[in-house]
C-alpha cells in the first residue's frame, strides 16, 4: 500500500493488515523507523482493538530485529504529530516513531553510527549515509523480522 505522496515517512519496509513500516528518512539513530496506520486517523485514542493488537506485534518484531541486527541498547517510541500543524502541512496522519538508542558506536559498511545523547530524551539529528548503507540497514532489519 502507498500513502498519499505528501507524506514522507521514509522507505517502505513491510506492512501488516493495519500498519505500514518505513525506514525513517533520518538514520541519526541507526534503525529508526516510522510505523503508520493505513487508514487516516488523527488521534491515538481512536485506534481500534485489532489495530492495537497488531501494533504490539510490530513493536515486538521491530525491537527484536534491530537488537539482533545492530545491538541496540533500548528503544524509544513516540506518537509525535506536531509537524502536521505547521502552515502548508498535509492533514494529520497517525504514525509512530521507533527510535533505537545505543550506548556504543556501531560500524556498518564503513560508516560510524553514534548516539551522543544516549540516556537523554534527545535523539541524534540527521546524518548523511550512502544509499548502499541505507539498503543494508533495510536488508538487516527485514532478515531479522520473524
Amino acid at each position: 500500500m502507498k500513502l498519499d505522496e505528501r507524506y514522507n515517512f521514509g522507505d517502505y519496509l513491510y506492512e501488516r493488515d493495519h500498519w505500514i513500516v518505513f525506514l525513517s528518512p533520518n538514520q541519526g539513530n541507526l534503525g529508526s523507523c516510522v510505523v503508520a496506520l493505513k487508514r487516516r486517523e488523527e488521534f491515538l485514542g481512536n485506534i481500534k482493538e485489532d489495530e492495537w493488537i497488531e501494533l504490539r506485534i510490530i513493536i515486538k518484531e521491530l525491537e527484536k530485529a534491530v537488537k539482533k541486527a545492530f545491538g541496540a541498547t533500548l528503544f524509544n517510541w513516540g506518537f509525535l504529530m506536531n509537524t502536521f500543524y505547521r502552515e502548508n502541512s498535509p492533514p494529520p496522519w497517525l504514525h509512530c516513531h521507533f527510535i533505537p538508542r545505543y550506548d556504543h558506536k556501531v560500524e556498518l559498511n564503513g560508516e560510524i553510527f553514534e548516539d551522543p545523547y544516549f540516556g537523554y530524551m534527545r535523539p541524534w539529528g540527521p546524518i548523511k549515509i550512502s544509499e548502499k548503507t541505507r539498503r543494508i540497514i533495510k536488508e538487516k532489519i527485514l532478515e531479522n523480522i520473524e
